[in-house]
């Protein structure tokens, strides 16, 4: 059984390889297609093209590994299907888990690299992506960050009109202290700019009113230098920086995010459980996908490998909704993105009971 074990397992990780560069080439092509008028009009450099599109290729690949695993498993089981081999096999003694042995070893192997993908190579991939089409494809391009809102701790708020990263300066600064609904204090400015030297915020033009019981205590002031658990990286990111973050990264940025109160940490913890869920998919889609092609059957492989697509898409379906109502609010976000996984899971156990023996 070892040899054929070699067998399985090299003849999975080939299909697999050459359906993920046939479909990423095709999706590629595609983009190219769609993006070349703006490549021309835009005068795109072509060394910045082909970066843009290796980087968008680590992110297909990436995104279509559930299509591309099931795909490889339906092809090779209903061909050794349609062979009559696992017939033979099963007939000789050997048990239907110990045949699937070869191909769970070759998945998690798909999965390890998709970890490692997912948890150090994709985010700059992401990046690069994302900084490409900001810097060629984008029309409107802002030089700054306008009307910011930030919780820079349990009880405080802060607000800029405007924030000028060149010289890491903002505009109409408020800070503002909540409790329970009352507002305690407020700090306002007309500018406030990063002090490089100190690491400390300097506010220009200063005026603070503290609310207490009876009465209130108004201060101003030209200068006054503050700490803030912001800093000017902080501001103007992209809307997916979550994405583009690895892993160490990722887990730092939660827990700075954490330690500010801030009211979009959800969106990085999201993103660390959707890398750390992804690499069991492989896996799973792998046993579902042994045992709907482990059959004989008479119209050949086509309906298996047309189901085998139809599913694929179903669990990538799933998974986005899944992640859209973890990021909307849901009671337990880390279930709702482990959903696909429990689901297919539960289909994949059930349909164990139908194997051939």
């Amino acid at each position: 059984m070892k040899l054929l074990d070699k067998l399985i397992i090299k003849d999975f990780l080939k299909t697999y390889f050459f359906v993920v560069v046939m479909l990423v080439l095709v999706v590629l092509v595609l983009d190219f297609t769609e993006k070349n008028d703006a490549y021309i009009r835009n005068d795109v450099p072509s060394n910045e093209i082909f970066k843009y599109m290796a980087n968008y290729g680590l992110y297909l690949n990436n995104l279509l590994t559930p299509i591309t695993v099931f795909i490889s498993v339906i092809f090779i089981t209903s061909k050794m299907a349609g062979r009559t081999e696992i017939i033979a096999i099963l007939s000789s003694g050997v048990s239907f888990m110990r045949m699937l042995r070869p191909f769970l070893f070759a998945a998690a192997m798909i999965g390890s690299v998709s970890f490692l993908l997912n948890g150090w190579v994709l985010p700059g991939a992401t990046e690069g992506v994302t900084r490409f089409k900001l810097t060629y494809l984008e029309n409107e391009k802002t030089s700054g960050a306008s009307n910011i809102h930030l919780k820079v701790g349990g009880e405080s708020y802060a607000y800029m009109s405007r924030f000028f990263k060149t010289g890491n300066t903002g505009w109409n600064f408020t800070l503002e202290t909540i409790k329970d609904g009352e507002l305690l204090a407020k700090l306002s400015s007309d500018r406030i700019e990063w002090d490089t030297a100190k690491r400390v915020w300097t506010l220009r033009n200063w005026r603070l009113r503290e609310l207490r019981e009876r009465d209130e205590l108004y201060s101003v002031g030209e200068r006054l230098d503050t700490v803030l658990s912001i800093r000017p990286e902080d501001f103007d990111l992209p809307d997916n920086h979550h994405e583009t973050l690895k892993l160490p990264d990722l887990s730092k940025q939660i827990k700075i995010l954490e330690d500010r109160g801030a009211d979009n940490v959800e969106f990085y913890r999201i993103e660390r459980y959707v890398r750390l869920m992804s690499p069991f998919a492989a896996m799973i889609l792998t046993f579902i996908g042994v045992i709907m092609s482990a059959r004989k059957t008479r119209g050949g492989s086509g309906f298996q490998i047309a189901m085998g697509f139809l599913l694929a898409f179903v669990y990538i379906i799933l998974f986005i909704l899944s992640r859209t109502f973890a990021e909307n609010g849901a009671t337990y976000p880390i279930f709702a993105v482990w959903l696909p996984n429990i689901i297919f899971a539960a289909t994949g156990l059930l349909l164990y009971k139908t194997v051939p023996r």
